[in-house]
């Protein structure tokens, strides 16, 4: 026996951990607090220990936990329809996690074409720099390389172009293709915004070729940008959304949301998953809905968003030897960074302020989207504070090597 721990060692996590959470707070068993400003990487939509969220997954929790997808689901229908009705979608189908939201995606895509005789069509287009998840699937869909190596030969059906270039799109499209799979906003590639209009294009063009557009709203959706769904910032409408993350509030839960037409191919048998729409997930899915869509609170997101980012650049003008730019939309915002965004990020959580990295250099930020005015000050004291015990690190580092 050794002292090592159990868990596979497949992350590189900070030594830290938490007793409990009260709204955007974080505590550890010796009562310090944290800001948590990366809310379980956009998970924790309404912050910790939510009542409305608790109350709904304890009833739930006395009456049903599991009983299949062999049997009818109440609640599970109630929140397919609340989906439906306030989005593009007619039918969802409900897993587990953005990954398994993704595979159901990509599968309906390539059913949709097989249904209609034209099974040759199986490919999609995707970005560069973009994050669909961790099945063999999406990590080809993704296309990068860190997450491909190792695993033998990548899935067949996807074809990377560079971000946003709708000319490369263009040039990719054969008679393979099958549609098209975009983040409105990359979180993970470094919390790049798809222009509006670019967003616009890819329709017009999806629609041009008779292609499907799958958008992955795993991480900007539900709230997150200020609006229910990132698309909606563009004025377009998709034919299929893969979400996850926010809709549980923390209670792991997935969607893929599609038109009827889309999912024609996904018949009874097609596609499946045991614990997909579980009841308990249903019922706290059902619960962030209730307070998403309450009137007044996307309001309240795009206002904090607003305050925050300006607020932010306030920081980068007192911080040009750190942080060079402010990037993102709502609560899903970037600092790209000039020094490593590996030590912003420590320097961060020494000033008690929850973050995470993304690429290109970039730290994210994705506050609860029940943050206040005073927790967005909160949060920019610490960044300051942060950055400056970094700065000062860097200069002794250097007076130190000269």
């Amino acid at each position: 026996m050794t002292d090592a721990s159990a868990l596979m060692p497949v992350f590189a996590r900070s030594p830290l951990a938490f007793e409990r959470g009260e709204g955007c707070w974080l505590i550890t068993a010796e009562g310090d607090r944290y800001l948590d400003f990366a809310a379980g990487i956009a998970v924790n939509s309404l912050g910790h220990g939510h009542p409305h969220l608790v109350e709904a997954l304890k009833t739930q929790a006395e009456k049903l936990w599991h009983v299949s997808n062999l049997y009818s689901i109440p609640e599970g229908e109630r929140l397919a329809k609340r989906l439906a009705d306030n989005s593009f979608a007619d039918v969802v189908f409900f897993a587990n996690s953005g990954a398994e939201a993704l595979e159901a995606s990509i599968k309906l895509a390539r059913k949709h074409f097989h249904h209609k005789g034209e099974g040759e069509r199986y490919r999609l287009i995707t970005f560069e720099g973009a994050f669909h998840g961790r099945t063999l699937a999406t990590i080809a869909a993704g296309g990068q390389q860190k997450y491909l190596e190792g695993f033998g030969p990548k899935v067949e059906g996807f074809d990377q172009v560079p971000f946003g270039d709708l000319a490369a799109v263009e040039a990719a499209i054969g008679p393979e293709t099958a549609g098209v799979l975009v983040e409105p906003l990359q979180g993970e590639g470094g919390v790049r915004v798809l222009p509006p209009s670019t967003l616009r294009a890819l329709r017009e063009i999806c629609d041009r070729e008779g292609l499907l557009l799958v958008v992955d709203e795993v991480q900007c959706g539900v709230g997150r940008t200020g609006k229910l769904f990132a698309y909606e910032h563009a004025g377009i409408l998709p034919d299929v959304m893969a979400i996850a993350k926010g809709i549980g509030g923390g209670f792991p839960m997935g969607a893929c949301l599609a038109t009827r037409e889309a999912a024609d191919g996904m018949t009874a048998g097609v596609h499946g998953s045991t614990f997909g729409g579980n009841p308990l997930a249903m019922a706290v899915g059902n619960a962030v809905l209730d307070v998403v869509l309450a009137p007044g609170f996307l309001e309240h997101v795009q206002q904090m968003g607003l305050l925050f980012r300006q607020r932010l650049a306030e920081v980068i003008d007192a911080h040009p030897s750190s942080v060079a730019e402010v990037r993102g939309e709502g609560l899903l915002l970037g600092l790209r960074c000039v020094a490593p965004n590996g030590d912003v990020v420590v320097a961060l959580r020494g000033e008690g302020l929850l973050t995470v990295g993304a690429g290109e250099n970039v730290v994210r930020l994705l506050p609860p989207l029940i943050a206040t005015e005073v927790e967005i000050g909160e949060a920019v004291a610490r960044i300051d504070r942060g950055l400056s015990a970094l700065e000062g690190r860097m200069i002794g580092a250097r007076g130190a090597a000269e």
